[in-house]
């Protein structure tokens, strides 16, 4: 009889940490009168879609509905870690005290499931729908490739979405009709926080005891992170290796301006918010060296640690092995980095043979997307009573939305304050999780959700989810909540700000322009007078109202962290923090993925731990067809508003921002093969 297996969260005993949460709900951030803020994205590369042309204020959202239970996902690292890794993770967890607080694990084990249950969930699948159907011995199979979305996606949608990858492999866990799972891991453009919270469910699929193999024709450090997870890593005789070390770039463009006649002049508050860096200097500050440097000592390490452990190595093994330039696949079998040379095909003949399946029959497999449609309930996972309600945050921050942007590409603050409003006025959900994976953007519409979800937390849990990156903006959203979680490699933090306007006077005198302004009022030329620099009175309330953008954001973040002042200043000053060293300065509460912060949520609410709740996705899916073709249809018509929309996108923005600089993280966060000039150009215009 086929077994399915059920999930148990551990849980640490729960002890009260006081927070106040009311006293400064009526105490707005000021923002200064004279600009607009900005807490925007550290990405060189804009994602800019022609395609997605249409505005989408009046879009109305969406409720979807499915079963969790913290039984099915898991926040430990293996399931058969070294001693060493327990004694991280205790260190880990004793960080993650603020106060005298302690955070259930969101740990999972797993419990056998059968008799009347199993018969329960076999008649379910008998009476599926038709695209539920799976043959019994099937294989799952998905190809992890390019870019991961942290939000869903409709059925119209290309690319792939972390949380149906992740149910997948919960659900295929359960599912007695799949016997493992056959993952062709290819090169991603995603950060690591997303990159750990696959390999986190890869890890639990395996304690189901069914098989999970990886296939990698290319592979970097990023890929291999997540294949050495897998119980098996095959490639072909000609798969692409390139495990060489990680590097981080930035880019200058000073000597650029210089030659052509344009000088920026930028105010930077923060010795390390250098996003202004890219304007005026033709090196890399001592600053920002200093925090990078721990960025990517952060990261390596981290590699090191898992790869060496997965594959039973020492660290400095590892290291050499890496440092002698291995190119050749022969040589990663010959040291035990992979288990065999095979083409795709005697991959699957292998498979076949395991499964006790002829060679002339054809293996029973089923792909991601075919997979992503079986329901929970299918499979008996469906969830309890007690919802909570989960408001996914994903892309740069604006508070309206711009016909270049995709609704999964951009968080508007109006469609978010109308969940978190939603969710707030209704007593049907017990908790809510924000779910934030975004780099900044507008920091008036990021202080309005600070409010809403301030206002949120005073009437139930809120806790905070980030993703591969929350800063500046990002993070404003994330410290309103009681309790942020963040992954040991997300990028946290950027508490600064920078502002700059170009002085073009150079520039017109080459090429014979001229400006002229009429002007009433001493400071009225601030940001409309280009083609001079700043007199004097206007470059000192420039620096003045800078500082002052700053000290806000500053002291509302040691209010929400309950921190003092001064504290909060040794760790603000725009600087980005990997997710452990954040949580080791109190910037962050806990380090694990979405399972933790549900469990988390349920011991807020006080739901018993072996209670299943139910997820309620409040966020809507990437855009349905109909509306794709309302989009394209309105392209043609509204080109011309469009690329108006597009020059002021690419003008630089008056006034102060708080944004994170437009680093480079080759093979850490996305790699362009494009030409250097053009990824100049990207770079440049990511800083605008």
């Amino acid at each position: 009889m086929s077994k399915l297996l059920r999930f148990r969260t551990a849980h640490s005993t729960p002890k009260i940490h006081p927070r106040t949460v009311n006293s400064i709900l009526s105490k707005p951030l000021s923002i200064p009168s004279l600009s607009k803020c900005y807490y925007s994205p550290i990405s060189l590369f804009p994602s800019i879609s022609f395609s997605t042309l249409q505005s989408h204020l009046h879009r109305q959202s969406f409720s979807f509905s499915y079963s969790f239970s913290t039984r099915a996902f898991d926040d430990s690292s293996s399931s058969t870690e070294t001693q060493k890794e327990k004694d991280e993770k205790l260190g880990s967890q004793s960080v993650e005290k603020l106060g005298t607080e302690v955070y259930p694990s969101g740990e999972v084990e797993y419990e056998k499931v059968s008799g009347w249950k199993s018969f329960v969930v076999k008649f379910k699948m008998l009476i599926a729908f038709p695209w539920e159907r799976v043959r019994k011995g099937s294989v799952l199979t998905m190809k992890l490739r390019g870019q991961i979305s942290d939000q869903l996606k409709s059925r119209f949608s290309l690319g792939l979405s972390l949380p149906q990858i992740c149910e997948n492999f919960v659900k295929a866990a359960y599912d007695p009709r799949i016997s493992g799972i056959y993952l062709h891991i290819e090169p991603l453009n995603c950060g690591w926080g997303k990159v750990e919270e696959i390999r986190r469910h890869i890890l639990n699929f395996k304690k189901s005891g069914k098989f999970i193999i990886a296939y990698i024709p290319a592979c970097e450090e990023k890929e291999f992170y997540l294949a050495c997870t897998c119980e098996e890593i095959y490639a072909p005789p000609s798969a692409y290796f390139s495990l060489y070390g990680l590097t981080v770039q930035a880019s200058f463009l000073g000597g650029v301006f210089e030659k052509i006649g344009i000088e920026p002049q930028v105010q930077r508050i923060g010795k390390y918010k250098s996003a202004g860096d890219q304007l005026t200097r033709k090196t890399m500050s001592e600053e920002n060296c200093e925090m990078l440097t721990s960025l990517l000592d952060n990261i390596y390490g981290n590699w090191l640690d898992v790869v060496s452990s997965s594959k039973g190595k020492k660290r400095e093994d590892v290291e050499n092995f890496i440092n002698e330039g291995v190119y050749k696949v022969e040589k990663l079998k010959e040291e035990g980095f992979i288990t065999n040379i095979h083409y795709d095909d005697e991959v699957i003949s292998m498979l076949k043979e395991r499964l006790g399946v002829q060679k002339d029959k054809k293996l029973h497999m089923v792909d991601y997307r075919k997979y992503s449609k079986v329901r929970k309930w299918t499979l008996g996972l469906a969830g309890g009573r007690d919802l909570i309600a989960v408001i996914r945050a994903s892309g740069s921050i604006s508070r309206v939305q711009s016909p270049l942007s995709t609704p999964s590409s951009v968080i508007i603050a109006e469609q978010v304050i109308e969940k978190i409003r939603s969710v707030r006025e209704s007593k049907r959900y017990k908790a809510a999780i924000i779910r934030i994976d975004s780099p900044g953007g507008d920091a008036l519409a990021s202080d309005l959700m600070w409010r809403e979800i301030r206002l949120l937390a005073a009437s139930k849990p809120v806790i905070a989810s980030m993703s591969d990156v929350a800063a500046s903006g990002g993070y404003y959203m994330a410290m309103a909540a009681q309790t942020i979680v963040a992954e040991n490699l997300t990028l946290t933090g950027s508490i600064g700000v920078v502002t700059g306007k170009f002085n073009l006077g150079k520039l017109y005198e080459k090429i014979g322009f001229n400006k002229e302004v009429i002007s009433r009022g001493r400071y009225a030329e601030l940001f409309a007078a280009e083609q001079r620099p700043l007199r004097p009175d206007e470059a000192e309330l420039f620096a003045k109202s800078a500082q002052n953008a700053y000290e806000q954001f500053r002291d509302k973040a040691a209010f929400s962290r309950s921190m003092p002042v001064e504290k909060m200043e040794e760790v603000a000053q725009g600087r980005v923090w990997a997710g452990k060293d954040a949580a080791s300065w109190g910037l962050v509460d806990a380090i694990g993925g979405l399972s933790r912060a549900i469990a988390i949520a349920k011991h807020k609410a006080n739901i018993p731990r072996d209670r299943q709740v139910t997820l309620v996705e409040l966020s809507r899916p990437s855009p349905t067809l109909p509306e794709l073709l309302s989009d394209i249809g309105n392209s043609i018509v509204g080109v011309d508003r469009t690329l108006k929309e597009l020059l002021q996108e690419l003008t630089f923005s008056d006034g102060i921002q708080a944004r994170m600089d437009g680093i480079m993280f080759q093979r850490l966060e996305g790699f362009s093969n494009a030409t250097p000039l053009f990824s100049l150009i990207k770079d440049y215009l990511s800083s605008l």
